[in-house]
């Protein structure tokens, strides 16, 4: 997942009334009113409402009443246009506000009046009856005088009313500085270890010289201890590094602690069934990702919903969805498929990735010596079609499988064969927003070879494993394939359009080198025919070192198609040199494991973290455990077992990114439906769900005014509104599934 996004705030300027200019509040020296009228003296001007809404004075407040039925938060709302945002400038903004009945949730919104209707900074607090008073600090990321300030007051089944007061855009105040809590010193992996695994654990601390430390049952009582190894400043984090190794403890139990330097870390488990529980939680996370169905809460309780983009008011639905103008003349039929993130779209890039790893997830307990298939059988995930004999993990995959084939251009039209690079709707929408709440419409973008040959692939793929189950569906994903593979050859250049990010993410790539050899490499596996053998070894990319620092994801995907000719069965000439280069490649992440303090696989260059770095961390951990698969080496088993340390709370900011694993979790990430942080209506999401993670280019508006100047690691927060640090994406965690399953198989 990457993209750059914006939220929509078109309806809360539809009656920008009474722009009477009015003085501003008193403020510093330095420091400059932007708001007019925050006060509500004497007047309600130069604010406005939606038609739907009645504002006036009351108590020298301004209050609202608010209609109910509405379905997004801008459907009513009050506001103030033309407010002046300077580039680079730092902004106070505060108000107080109450709501009556209490529990009510005010979206506050700092962005621009017009089209695109970007947001610079939002926040949604739940207001109570008595009124609180807020305040926040962000830097304003444009220079424009046509500024809004608006509080989004829809979404509410019932009525109900709104005051605010001390409204309040202050320039030149200084930026708030974040500190983020870290917790004990002592940073672990907060979920568990493997009894015969690799056990590491980093203290950060101002001393250089070594340390004891110990470890502590339940109980309390000492059951390990030893000496730590200074490791110096960390880059990733700026921190001061010691490492801890208590491998050499074989014993099994729940609520361990290790003490060093007069911290006590978070408790963690050692032995085999949280993984075993991470397995299934990642997998299940696909069934209330999925569009076009009802989530059943007997399935997932307390993440019912009705079915999104069925073609059901208030959704225009994907039944019968258009180009956008100009592009073609006909509708397809494109239901089906998982939401790619925390979005309402679909898209064939992201997806063919995500596929590909849940069927290698299957694929591998087929074939790896520690595999095993029983573990996802059917009835595992809970799903609706478990129980029809056929494993669960191809049941869910199958899901995204048929909204791919649905994305082929048809016969008889231009570019018949190649695949539509995405759907998703013509603006973008806020948050929160159900699925089947969204009115946008739905359109599909221009077919691309990238989503062609994604289509290629992962269609192949599904050939050979789809087999023993449903030999109808298996040739109809062949057949599928072999047309898109055509298509790509006769059409090897038609990239997406880096700015065609309105509504939905661009997913640009100019480079579709990769994607050949990964389909080429799936048909061959598949078929066996020289042609797609001869692409392959005719390749640059089949002798190219493949495994950069970044590792492979929707855009480099040449590796997908390297890890499956080194493991699954063939006759490919060379193959013993493929299978020698990932474990070269393991090498070169195994010596960057131990050169990181706090164990990781990754070194970004520059140590400019990466959006979506923890699904990197996870894929790069993905290349390791396939060289212990083709190996057996223990080296490559504990490199692969100690990545998930970092992403399991091993790691700067002490946390896991998992939500539900961990004493400090994740659990706020960036998602329309997802979003119990704005609407306690809502939930978080469900357990088994990995965030982002750290990205140095802090995208968006939240993470700028909390997060300009962090460091390496430091770079995350958990909160909904930071997509470029929080987001879920059906990709990353297809990555999380992948090593757990692994992981769980060495248990």
């Amino acid at each position: 997942m990457k993209r750059r996004r914006t939220t929509l705030l078109a309806a809360t300027a539809l009656l920008a009334a009474a722009l009477t200019t009015l003085p501003a509040g008193p403020a510093g020296a330095d420091e400059v009113e932007q708001v007019r009228n925050g006060t509500f003296d004497t007047t309600t001007a130069p604010w406005w409402t939606t038609s739907n809404v009645t504002a006036g004075l009351s108590g020298g407040q301004l209050c609202a009443d608010v209609p109910g039925a509405t379905t997004n938060r801008w459907d009513a709302a009050v506001g103030q246009n033309d407010i002046t945002l300077v580039k680079g400038e730092s902004y106070k903004f505060a108000f107080t506000a109450a709501g009556s009945p209490a529990g009510h949730v005010v979206r506050a919104v700092v962005g621009l009046s017009v089209s695109p209707y970007d947001t610079y900074y939002e926040i949604s607090p739940e207001l109570s009856a008595s009124g609180n008073s807020y305040a926040y600090t962000f830097t304003s990321p444009v220079d424009t005088a046509q500024g809004q300030v608006a509080f989004q007051l829809g979404g509410s089944a019932d009525p109900w009313s709104f005051c605010m007061d001390d409204v309040s855009l202050l320039g030149g105040v200084p930026p708030e500085v974040y500190e983020p809590d870290t917790g004990p010193r002592v940073r672990v992996n907060q979920v568990a270890y493997l009894p015969d695994g690799p056990k590491n654990a980093t203290l950060v601390t101002a001393l250089t010289a070594v340390l004891p430390w110990e470890l502590r049952n339940a109980a309390g009582a000492v059951v390990a201890h030893g000496r730590t190894v200074p490791r110096g400043t960390d880059t990733a984090s700026g921190q001061n590094t010691q490492s801890i190794d208590f491998g050499a403890y074989r014993g099994r139990g729940a609520g361990f602690t290790l003490v060093a330097d007069g911290e006590t870390s978070r408790p963690f488990d050692i032995g085999g069934a949280a993984y075993e529980r991470l397995r299934l939680d990642s997998l299940k996370y696909y069934y209330t990702q999925r569009s076009g169905i009802a989530i059943r809460d007997d399935l997932r309780p307390g993440y019912a919903r009705p079915a999104g983009h069925l073609n059901v008011a208030p959704n225009q639905g994907d039944a019968h969805v258009p180009c956008q103008p100009g592009l073609c003349d006909y509708t397809l039929d494109v239901t089906g498929g998982w939401y790619d993130a925390g979005d309402h779209g679909k898209y064939v890039v992201n997806g063919g990735i995500s596929a590909w790893e849940l069927l290698s997830t299957y694929e591998r307990s087929l074939l790896a010596p520690t595999g095993h298939p029983a573990k996802l059988r059917d009835r595992t995930l809970a799903i609706p079609e478990s129980g029809n004999k056929v494993p669960d993990v191809l049941d869910e995959a199958r899901w995204e499988l048929e909204f791919l084939l649905r994305m082929q251009v048809p016969d008889g039209q231009p570019l018949a064969g190649m695949a539509h690079d995405k759907v998703h709707d013509a603006q973008w929408t806020g948050l929160p927003l159900l699925p089947g709440q969204d009115p946008q419409k739905r359109e599909l973008h221009a077919p691309t070879t990238q989503a062609t040959l994604n289509l290629a692939a992962t269609a192949a793929q599904a050939a050979r494993l789809y087999r023993p189950y449903d030999r109808a569906f298996a040739a109809k994903a062949l057949k599928a394939a072999r047309k898109a593979w055509a298509a790509a050859l006769a059409h090897p250049t038609v990239h997406p359009d880096p700015n065609d990010g309105t509504g939905g993410g661009a997913y640009p790539d100019d480079n579709a080198t990769d994607e050949f050899y990964w389909a080429a490499a799936e048909l061959y596996l598949t078929t066996g025919e020289r042609q797609f053998a001869d692409h392959v070894v005719n390749s640059p990319l089949n002798t190219a070192d493949i495994f950069g620092s970044l590792g492979f994801d929707w855009a480099r995907t040449a590796a997908l198609g390297r890890l499956d000719l080194a493991t699954v069965p063939s006759r490919l000439p060379g193959r013993d040199r493929l299978r020698r280069s990932v474990i070269e490649g393991a090498d070169t992440y195994l010596a960057t494991l131990r050169s990181q303090p706090y164990g990781m696989p990754y070194a970004p260059p520059g140590n400019l973290y990466d959006w979506g770095s923890n699904s990197q961390i996870l894929n790069n951990a993905h290349v390791i455990a396939t060289a212990y698969d083709l190996t057996g080496a223990a080296k490559y088993r504990d490199g692969a077992l100690q990545s998930m340390d970092y992403i399991l709370g091993r790691n700067a900011l002490n946390m896991s990114y998992v939500t539900g694993y961990g004493e400090a979790n994740s659990h706020n990430e960036h998602s329309r439906w997802y979003a119990h942080e704005l609407d306690p209506g809502l939930p978080n999401p469900p357990d088994g769900t990995l965030a982002g993670g750290p990205n140095s280019s802090l995208q968006d508006p939240y993470a700028q005014s909390r997060l300009t100047g962090c460091v390496g690691q430091f770079c995350y927060i958990d909160d909904i509104q930071s997509w470029s640090t929080n987001e879920t994406a059906v990709n990353w965690n297809a990555a999380l599934a992948w090593m757990a399953s692994f992981a769980a198989d060495q248990g």
